[in-house]
């Protein structure tokens, strides 16, 4: 019976201290879902005027480098590191694009 009981605490904390990490830690998205969110973006920012010729170009250059980048990365399968070093890529290109589309310089 003490047995018993000690196990259950021990599953019980386990529970407990993974959880929260658990329930904090953001949902992962494929590359190719990221790339489509991505590219939606600049479309988006373009269709509503937010971003301007100059600023889709530069932001779909840098996009059409990362693309090049992970076709490089696939030709020996993607290692962690180099999944890792899209998503920072990535997640750069996403914050360009934020700052682009929020900087109040119109198509013109």
């Amino acid at each position: 019976m003490q047995r018993k009981s000690i196990i259950l605490a021990t599953v019980a904390a386990a529970i407990a201290f993974t959880t929260p990490m658990a329930a904090n830690a953001a949902p992962w998205q494929n590359i190719n879902q990221r790339q489509q969110q991505l590219d939606q973006r600049i479309d988006q920012g373009v269709r509503s005027g937010a971003l301007n010729r100059n600023e889709a170009y530069r932001l779909r250059s840098e996009f059409r480098q990362i693309a090049q980048l992970e076709a490089r990365y696939r030709v020996g399968g993607l290692s962690m590191r180099e999944r890792a070093d899209l998503d920072r890529r990535f997640d750069a290109l996403s914050a360009k694009i934020r700052i682009q589309k929020n900087d109040r310089q119109h198509r013109r």
